[in-house]
C-alpha cells in the first residue's frame, strides 16, 4: 500500500484553503497563483509541483468533493439489498450532511463566482449517481435519462434552495422532507 506524504496533503489542503478564502472575494479568473501562494503561506515552486494553473487546483478540489458526495450519495444503499422509497429511513441519508460539511464549497458553487460550467459537472455528477441506481427505474414507459434529469434537478433546487436560506435548516430535517417529497403519492379519480 503506498502511502501519500503528510507534506502533500497538508501543502494540498492550504492552497485549497486558501483558494475558497480568496473566492468569497473574487471570481476564480480573476485570482492570480500569486495571490493563492500568498495566502496558503506555499512558494510557487511547490505550486507548480502539483498544478499548472489556478483552474487545476479548483478542478482537483471539485473531484474531491463529488467523490464525497458519490459517497454519501451511496449510503443509504449500504443498509439494504434493494432500496425502497417506503421505507427509506431519512437517518441513513448523507447527501445533505455532506453539503453542510463542504458548504464554503457550495456556497461558491452557486454564487456565480467560478465558471457555469461546474454547476454543470456537479449536475452531471449528481445524475450519473441516479443513473446508476437501476434499482429505482421501475416504471415501464418512462425514459430512464429524462427521469434522472428530473431527479437531478429536483435535488440540485434543493440544494440551491438551502443555499439561498442561507443553509438555515439542518441536514436532518431536509433528510426528513426528501423522504416525504419522494414518497408522494399523486390520487387519481
Amino acid at each position: 500500500m503506498m502511502r501519500t506524504d503528510l507534506r502533500i496533503v497538508k501543502t494540498k489542503e492550504a492552497l485549497h484553503n486558501a483558494l475558497l478564502d480568496i473566492l468569497d472575494e473574487k471570481s476564480l479568473d480573476a485570482i492570480s497563483i500569486t495571490e493563492i501562494c500568498r495566502r496558503a503561506k506555499v512558494n510557487r515552486g511547490t505550486f507548480y509541483l502539483h498544478y499548472t494553473k489556478v483552474e487545476d487546483l479548483f478542478e482537483e478540489y471539485f473531484k474531491e468533493i463529488t467523490a464525497d458526495l458519490a459517497r454519501s450519495y451511496q449510503e443509504p444503499y449500504r443498509h439494504v439489498s434493494v432500496l425502497k422509497t417506503s421505507e427509506l429511513n431519512p437517518d441513513t441519508i448523507r447527501i445533505f450532511h455532506h453539503i453542510e460539511k463542504y458548504k464554503h464549497f457550495y456556497r461558491i458553487v452557486f454564487s456565480k463566482k467560478v465558471p457555469l460550467m461546474y454547476y454543470y459537472l456537479l449536475f452531471e455528477e449528481i445524475k450519473r449517481l441516479l443513473f446508476q441506481d437501476e434499482e429505482a427505474f421501475v416504471k415501464e414507459g418512462i425514459n430512464h435519462e429524462l427521469f434522472c434529469d428530473y431527479q437531478a434537478n429536483a435535488i440540485i433546487g434543493i440544494i440551491i434552495g438551502w443555499y439561498q436560506k442561507d443553509f438555515s435548516y439542518s441536514a436532518d430535517y431536509l433528510n426528513r422532507q426528501l423522504v416525504q417529497f419522494v414518497n408522494i403519492r399523486v390520487d387519481h379519480d
